[in-house]
């Protein structure tokens, strides 16, 4: 039977949903709030350059992501291509990311190298993630890597990341960072990682297509204002001040937004939404005339620099000008995150040229800054007890967003592959 289902929020989870219901012959209709969508995988027009807000990449393991492709199409269109790690310490630019230059690494010593490269190793072999959940990951890194490799390798993440919050995080969600960057190797000295050709927004405009080809509708700048709940059952939402009904609901916008839209769920589920917590985002996206480094990922460990690391995207995905994503993380509500743009897009500039002398001003064609204030869970220990169901006990609502492929971090494969799963355990 065909029926008729609201989704929220149009970033690629929602869309993952909608193409789904859409194939499966059933009426999704997305509203997001947004003017185009995409969520954090949108793209902007960045001095003639349409370009992603905050950057993207992807791994040879990200299956769901490449069997969308497939069925759209756009096989083609993807490329792989070998990158390059470096970590910046001591004022140096050191090659990183391989057993070599972790050999050849200045200021740590051997016995802290050894345990740093048996613990990264150990990572990649694991597969049962569940008894790292109720671990608390500083204390785990420390007691595999010892004080010496955490304090110069590890601890600058946690600070300049989650700040106050840490020294209370989940072994489990650090765990899945190591495995993934690892299981993107195809041997111990290379990373081999993806671009799509045109960026996330070839995937995007193809997911919409798709959608509205098979009987689904988008609906841009149509921001939800409640979702109606009568009696334990979905009645339908009230946008731009009216009601409209629907069959089913299935909510893929921030968490922290749920008990906001749907102040009538039960008392001890908007308790949940209410305690979850996430860290924002500022980030700064430079054009540049000539190349920061060689590298991909740069980790940063340096006392003038409140980052812990950057990323140079025309070192994966060539373009015209030089691309670097420099994020600035951060609780929402700390004082940081208020602070005007200029006063990040300042600090980007004597970053690189710090980085590399041979930059000056007239180097530095464009500068941005974007924010998203729920950008990234923060996943403390015994993280997935803490979670409501996705399926809520409410007959026809469903509720997720990126918290729920939790300990993998948030990223478009991991956000088709839950947006299907729930597309049609919603259609059952």
């Amino acid at each position: 039977m065909k029926q008729r289902i609201a989704v929220l929020g149009a970033g690629p989870m929602g869309l993952a949903v909608a193409y789904q219901l859409a194939r499966d012959g059933h009426e999704p209709i997305v509203f997001e709030a947004d003017d185009r969508v995409g969520g954090m995988a949108a793209s902007f027009d960045f001095s003639g350059l349409s370009i992603e807000r905050y950057y993207h990449f992807h791994c040879i393991s990200d299956h769901a992501f490449l069997k969308v492709l497939a069925e759209l199409g756009l096989s083609d269109k993807m490329h792989w291509a070998v990158t390059r790690m470096g970590y910046w310490y001591l004022d140096k630019l050191q090659p990183w990311g391989n057993p070599l230059a972790l050999l050849k690494f200045r200021g740590l010593s051997l016995t802290a190298k050894f345990r740093y490269g048996l613990h990264a190793f150990l990572c990649t072999r694991r597969k049962d993630w569940k008894p790292l959940d109720h671990v608390e990951a500083t204390g785990w890194i420390r007691r595999w890597v010892g004080a010496e490799a955490y304090e110069i390798l590890w601890r600058r993440l946690f600070d300049y990341k989650f700040y106050e919050y840490g020294d209370n995080l989940s072994a489990a969600w650090i765990w899945s960072r190591i495995r993934r960057i690892g299981s993107s190797r195809y041997d111990l000295f290379r990373e081999k990682l993806g671009y799509l050709e045109g960026g996330s927004q070839t995937l995007l405009q193809a997911l919409g297509h798709d959608i509205e080809a098979h009987g689904g509708e988008l609906r841009l700048k149509s921001p939800v204002s409640k979702v109606v709940i009568r009696d334990g059952a979905i009645q339908g939402i009230e946008v731009a001040g009216r009601f409209e009904g629907f069959d089913k609901v299935v909510s893929t916008v921030p968490l922290p937004y749920v008990p906001g839209l749907m102040p009538d769920l039960p008392a001890d589920i908007l308790a949940k939404f209410q305690s979850l917590k996430n860290i924002a985002v500022v980030c700064v996206i430079v054009k540049l005339r000539k190349p920061l480094t060689e590298n991909f990922w740069l980790n940063i460990n340096d006392p003038d620099m409140d980052i812990p690391g950057l990323v140079e995207y025309t070192n994966l995905r060539p373009l015209d000008s030089h691309i670097v994503y420099v994020p600035f993380y951060m609780p929402g509500e700390h004082p940081k995150f208020a602070e005007p743009d200029q006063v990040f897009l300042e600090k980007v500039c004597r970053y690189l040229m710090k980085i590399n002398p041979d930059l000056s001003g007239e180097d530095f064609i464009d500068l941005h800054a974007s924010r998203y204030r729920f950008a990234q869970p923060i996943c403390d220990p015994g993280y997935l007890d803490k979670l409501p169901p996705i399926a809520m006990p409410i007959d026809g609502l469903w509720i997720a967003d990126t918290s729920y492929y939790y300990p993998e971090d948030r990223g478009i494969s991991e956000s088709i592959d839950l947006g299907r799963k729930i597309a049609r355990d919603a259609a059952k």
